[in-house]
């Protein structure tokens, strides 16, 4: 099946978790459903056109994420005002993720989505973007540089990875592993369903984790679990 590679970089980053509202912190990396909206910036889908194409996209595509860097995180104090009354503050913190750097794989998993793919990739090739692609938030923008395009073949047994696994992997070392729980689903009324999500472990700072299970390679080299 069709897949690409690129990176998504940038100063800082913030990908809510929807359960703590009042002081908001951050998943320890990019969710597919925060990618599912980049994508969509990336070429041009304007929030309404995007209602329809968060469960397509998160059916029809599947990614992975290696951490390049570690994961490092800073509580910031922002100022909200209300809308009803300019002068309403409200003095909130908010955990940022400092330095984000990505190598994401996404390959295509239905032809449904093939059209929206291609011109993301067309996008990613040219250095383009039609609105500025953003990490979680509009004042964390994000860098995006293509790295490959290749193909995407499953396979079962012993694997080797940079990426995130799930936690029904059977890891062979434990060391340095990062442990999250992240959306995969977002519905039509940009509402990430709670039974799907998933539990993953992952490595950081370019280390590797050694696994069994499913699994596909990219380009039949790099080993990589797909949600």
């Amino acid at each position: 099946m069709k897949a690409l590679q690129f990176t998504v970089r940038g100063n800082w980053g913030h990908f809510r978790k929807p359960e703590t509202n009042n002081n908001p912190l951050s998943h320890d990396f990019i969710t597919k459903t925060a990618l599912i909206g980049l994508i969509g910036a990336v070429i041009g889908k304007e929030r309404k056109e995007m209602k329809p194409l968060f469960p397509q996209l998160s059916n029809d595509l599947k990614y992975n994420v290696k951490i390049n860097n570690a994961v490092q995180k800073q509580s910031w104090g922002f100022t909200f005002r209300g809308v009803s009354d300019a002068y309403k503050q409200a003095p909130k913190q908010m955990e940022i993720i400092r330095n984000p750097d990505y190598l994401i794989t996404l390959g295509l998993f239905n032809n449904n989505s093939e059209v929206i793919f291609e011109d993301f990739k067309l996008f990613l090739q040219n250095s383009l973007s039609k609105y500025t692609p953003i990490l979680g938030l509009h004042n964390c923008p994000a860098e995006l540089e293509f790295i490959e395009e290749g193909d995407l073949l499953q396979h079962n047994g012993e694997f080797e990875t940079s990426g995130f696994i799930s936690v029904k992997h059977r890891a062979k070392n434990f060391s340095r592993l990062g442990f999250e729980k992240i959306p995969t689903y977002q519905n039509d009324d940009f509402w990430n369903l709670p039974e799907k999500y998933v539990q993953v472990v992952y490595p950081s700072e370019n280390k590797t984790i050694l696994a069994e299970g499913d699994h596909f390679t990219f380009n039949n080299q790099s080993q990589w679990f797909l949600i």
